[in-house]
């Protein structure tokens, strides 16, 4: 739905090829939002950066390894060419391995360390010196249901994603001065690319939808919707904080 709550504001999202990512970046595109998308797969990109521009939003992909600190360096560099400033920063990008601890190799567990928490400090690095400024910000991190709970063979998504909300509340403290507030949304079960494994097993399926109150998985939209409002100026007073949309799985 097109509001134009947010005329003029360009955001920065990782990850925004597919998933949670396209979804916000079509909420905030809807919004008035200017987008630069980032993820590995310039085929999703592409197909998103459509998606927008079919609507009237001036969209752009940055096929990026945001683990990597000269891409987040050059990326930051190219972003800025195009669009002179960012206000949004969504750090949506992530991975999940699942098996037991024993069976994972260092190089595995780093790999979802790197790609849904370092790469969100490396953004932040990148992104912070010109938003202050800018005497407005919004930062944005994709935590998880798995940050304050947990299943079984899920110990380096649960450290990530708990990571990613000690890294936000300390990071909301320092930029307060700076009218910059940093939260984080943690979704629940959620129909999107990375959960395909449970969808496709019917019954692996139906048991994670009977452990969710509201009986149903989320919808990628109501993601978006959040993301939008957490921008807004009805959210300028909440920083430090998390967001759980998970169907009240948490408050169990």
């Amino acid at each position: 739905m097109s509001d134009k709550t947010l005329p003029g504001k360009v955001a920065m999202i990782t990850g925004g090829g597919r998933g949670l990512g396209k979804a916000i970046a079509l909420a905030l595109g809807g919004a008035g939002v200017k987008v630069a998308l980032s993820s590995r797969t310039q085929a999703e990109l592409d197909s998103t950066v459509a998606a927008l521009r079919a609507t009237g939003v001036d969209a752009e992909a940055f096929p990026a390894d945001v683990t990597d600190e000269a891409a987040v360096g050059r990326l930051q560099r190219d972003v800025l060419a195009r669009f002179g400033k960012v206000h949004i920063l969504v750090n949506n990008a992530g991975i999940n391995i699942r098996k037991p601890v024993q069976d994972f190799t260092l190089a595995e567990f780093r790999a979802v360390m790197d790609t849904t928490l370092i790469s969100t400090f490396l953004m932040c690095r990148a992104f912070v010196p010109q938003m202050k400024p800018l005497g407005y910000g919004r930062i944005i991190g994709l935590a998880s249901t798995m940050g304050h709970v947990s299943i079984a063979h899920r110990t380096p998504y649960s450290t990530a994603k708990a990571g990613i909300m000690g890294f936000t509340r300390a990071l909301a403290l320092e930029l307060a001065p700076d009218g910059i507030t940093v939260n984080t949304i943690s979704p629940g079960p959620f129909a999107t690319e990375m959960n395909m494994t449970i969808l496709n097993n019917p019954e692996l399926a139906q048991t994670f939808t009977s452990k969710i109150p509201l009986g149903r998985w989320g919808k990628v939209e109501e993601v978006g919707a959040l993301a939008k409002f957490i921008c807004s100026e009805g959210a300028a007073f909440m920083t430090g904080t998390d967001f759980l949309i998970d169907g009240g799985w948490c408050a169990q």
